[in-house]
């Protein structure tokens, strides 16, 4: 090899050498998790009866239908009083319109309202309605919100030709979870949610170790799908997690005369 040559080859292989040194080295990806059932494990049955089991047997519920409610619920409002709510503010009465059609209106400025009762885990069913008379814009037109544990707010808001940001929007998640859809029905009529909480965890140094998560039908349209609660739902800044246990429902007064009415407001504990 001519001299010129073997010095370029010296040259190139150290560069090569050098660049294998800096470079960093390749992460292995991630091994897909293989799930496997114990209890289907050794040998198959060959009989039918040896997979079926009859115990422990399942509760029975009366069903929600003909505006009934399920035999194991919680009723929070039928429209008779507000005397499960208390005032946020000072722990008083609820201050809301107790109307004679069996629901109640925010008392505008008087303050959110709030479950005596604290809850864990549950199935939530709700009826609200955004006034028929139109008044205000964007965030500012029926405005309120259902809070979950105190904490998670599932958006209330007539946004029937009405565009908002979408995070923002009707059945959102406020400013975490987007809707589905966008399932409402005609300003000034009721709308529907059911809503299923899964409480988050916390371990004894108050750091949240798993996620809690929502879903919700609205008017019986799945628009929050098993949603990750990502922790609080401010109206400024990230979500914080504060470690917490039971907590209650609360409904908003968002202070500018959005008028939302509330009635049929019942909840199974899971």
């Amino acid at each position: 090899m001519k001299p010129f040559l073997l010095l370029i080859v010296i040259i190139l292989a150290s560069c090569k050498q050098e660049g294998e040194v800096n470079m960093p080295e390749k992460v292995p990806e991630a091994e897909d998790v293989v799930i496997v059932y114990e209890e289907y494990s050794g040998v198959e049955p060959t009989k039918p009866e040896q997979t079926e089991f009859y115990e422990p047997k399942v509760p029975v519920v009366g069903p929600a239908t003909n505006n009934n409610i399920p035999s194991d619920a919680i009723v929070l409002f039928n429209g008779d009083d507000l005397d499960q709510w208390i005032s946020v503010k000072d722990s008083t009465m609820a201050k809301w319109h107790l109307n004679g059609d069996g629901s109640m209106t925010v008392n505008d400025k008087t303050g959110d309202i709030q479950t005596k009762r604290n809850f864990g885990d549950i199935q939530l069913h709700i009826e609200w309605r955004s006034p028929a008379e139109i008044n205000g814009e964007n965030q500012s037109r029926g405005n309120s919100g259902v809070f979950i544990s105190g904490l998670y707010e599932v958006q209330v808001l007539d946004n029937n030709d009405n565009p908002t940001y979408v995070n923002g929007q009707v059945a959102s998640i406020y400013k975490q979870h987007t809707p589905l859809a966008m399932a409402s029905v005609p300003t000034g009529e009721w709308n529907t949610y059911d809503i299923i909480y899964h409480a988050p965890e916390f371990n004894n140094e108050g750091q949240k170790t798993k996620s809690g998560t929502l879903t919700v039908l609205h008017n019986g349209v799945l628009v929050q799908d098993h949603v990750e609660i990502k922790g609080t739902t401010p109206y400024i800044g990230w979500p914080k997690n504060p470690a917490h246990g039971k907590g209650p429902i609360i409904l908003q007064d968002h202070g500018d005369n959005s008028r939302v009415s509330y009635r049929n407001i019942w909840v199974r504990e899971l």
